[in-house]
């Protein structure tokens, strides 16, 4: 199928999942996963109507930014990002950062805003899976490393992220539905510079069951441009 067929039926599903919910479609956006992902492609989904964009790599973004600021798109980091390389993207076009997830990376961004005079927005990626090989704070550990991200003048939390265990979409609902109650929790905290606007959680495999369970934001990949190598 064509990626403007795969678009299409993706806006289909999120609609029905949304009615299930008994949600607004208009209230989940849908970020569609450009990693490896050609520009030709990539124009394909903006043509029918996709508005942001998540890359993996920060290099990969860097060769794609000039045609994403072309297309209007707003872009998004969703992989892992390392300390050394915060200075590549602070300032550069990053619409939001997906991915923080210890003290050191927010201290490092909030220097380099500091330095360049601009804010950036993230979200606060959560391990909901307990799982020793991903990223993401432990919920424990979250409200500790709100508090200290709270206090940084430059940096702006709109919510959380979060990557299930890698099991089928029913068996993923547990954890959306842990990772809405951690949404929720964080919400009543009221920190300075925290704002829960953005519940990041849903891919491919299980983004309507995510919609189900209250992600305002699913990351769409392989569904949409094909399996990638």
């Amino acid at each position: 199928m064509s990626v403007r067929d795969n678009y299409l039926r993706i806006r289909e599903n999120m609609e029905s999942a949304c009615a299930r919910a008994g949600r607004s479609v208009a209230d989940v956006t849908l970020v569609g996963v450009t990693k490896f992902v050609e520009e030709d492609a990539i124009a394909e989904a903006i043509d029918c109507g996709l508005t942001d964009v998540g890359e993996n790599r920060v290099q990969e973004w860097q060769r794609k930014r000039e045609f994403f600021a072309r297309r209007g798109v707003r872009t998004h980091l969703i992989g892992q990002l390392q300390t050394n390389k915060v200075k590549y993207i602070v300032g550069a076009g990053i619409g939001l950062i997906q991915s923080v997830d210890r003290l050191a990376l927010a201290e490092a961004l909030e220097r380099h805003c500091l330095s360049l005079g601009c804010t950036q927005d993230v979200l606060i990626e959560v391990n909901i899976g307990d799982e020793a090989q991903k990223g993401g704070v432990e919920r424990d550990e979250l409200p500790e490393l709100l508090m200290k991200i709270s206090a940084m003048s430059q940096i702006r939390v709109r919510g959380l992220m979060c990557i299930p265990p890698a099991v089928g979409a029913e068996d993923a609902r547990r954890y959306f539905v842990r990772m809405r109650e951690l949404y929720a929790d964080t919400a009543a905290l009221a920190l300075p510079n925290v704002s829960m606007r953005v519940l990041s959680m849903g891919m491919s495999g299980d983004y309507t069951v995510a919609i189900e369970e209250g992600a305002t934001m699913v990351r769409v990949g392989t569904a949409m441009f094909g399996a990638r190598i």
